[in-house]
């Protein structure tokens, strides 16, 4: 049976994995709500 509080002691994130958390972090990310808003006023326009 797996014991999941020494799997958990030996775990540690992968760097790859902090890279693009800080890659993420970094920029300015547009959210679904303002493409929602892009896509229905390019909507309009047409």
């Amino acid at each position: 049976m797996i014991n999941f509080e020494e799997e958990l002691k030996k775990f540690s994130p992968s760097l790859e994995v902090e890279e693009f958390e800080d890659a993420l972090h970094n920029q300015d990310v547009t959210d679904a709500v303002e493409l929602l808003m892009h896509m229905m006023r390019d909507g309009k326009e047409d």
